[in-house]
């Protein structure tokens, strides 16, 4: 499946900001290595699934 387009760009920018805002945060580095990696590997998957399951705002 290929996405392309208005949608691929979006994908990217999401995928973009969430990296830096895993890299950002106060988790310990082995959490941020493999969220990173799973958001980097598996684009929308990786965003949904961090969005959902990464930390919560306190």
């Amino acid at each position: 499946m290929e996405v392309s387009g208005i949608v691929g760009f979006l994908i990217l920018v999401a995928d973009v900001y969430a990296v830096l805002q895993i890299a950002q945060s106060e988790t310990g580095n082995g959490r941020k290595a493999l969220w990173i990696a799973i958001v980097v590997v598996l684009p929308l998957l990786g965003l949904i699934l961090w969005y959902l399951l990464g930390p919560k705002p306190s």
